[in-house]
């Protein structure tokens, strides 16, 4: 996905004439209180100035709160080094579905169980260290069944023997 901090990649990605490319997907589903339709253009791409790009990808997600009604759009951008013949819009969208099941089963847990957006290790390897610490903390938990990080680790910050038990040492 190409986010705001590449903003010129960002720019030329959403410059493309997105408008000329036909519907290649759209899938639909209702989950967690939100009606969702997502809409998949992908185009071959020579000069985007980015290496081994071979597709631009646009997803136009549009949401609905099924409580409220509220609508909401959001545009995102990616770009793979697959090719058309490698990868079709369907297997595109797939593999963008499975990034952002990564990113809110670790990237979201580490940053609301841990606060890890705020942290003040910055330098050095620290941060890494860090990172790969709590990656392994949270795959401790999930190996164990648990599936509520936030409650697991208060459950091991009672007691100082439990994650020793957890990880099998006592």
């Amino acid at each position: 996905m190409i986010k705001a901090n590449r903003p010129l990649l960002h720019q030329r990605l959403k410059y493309l004439p997105w408008r000329e490319v036909p519907l290649l997907g759209r899938t639909r589903a209702t989950a967690h209180g939100r009606d969702e339709i997502r809409r998949i253009k992908t185009a071959t791409v020579a000069d985007l100035d980015f290496p081994h790009a071979a597709q631009a990808v646009q997803i136009v997600r549009r949401r609905r709160t099924v409580t409220t009604g509220k609508v909401s759009l959001e545009r995102v951008y990616a770009v793979t080094d697959l090719t058309a013949e490698q990868a079709d819009p369907a297997e595109i969208a797939s593999r963008v579905r499975l990034h952002w099941g990564i990113e809110n089963k670790i990237h979201y847990v580490r940053d609301v169980a841990y606060s890890e957006d705020t942290s003040q290790v910055r330098t050095g390897t620290a941060p890494r260290a860090m990172a790969a610490l709590r990656n392994l903390a949270i795959g401790a938990l999930r190996l164990t069944g648990r599936t509520n990080i936030a409650a697991s680790l208060r459950h091991h910050a009672r007691d100082t023997t439990r994650p020793l038990t957890t990880l099998g040492i006592t």
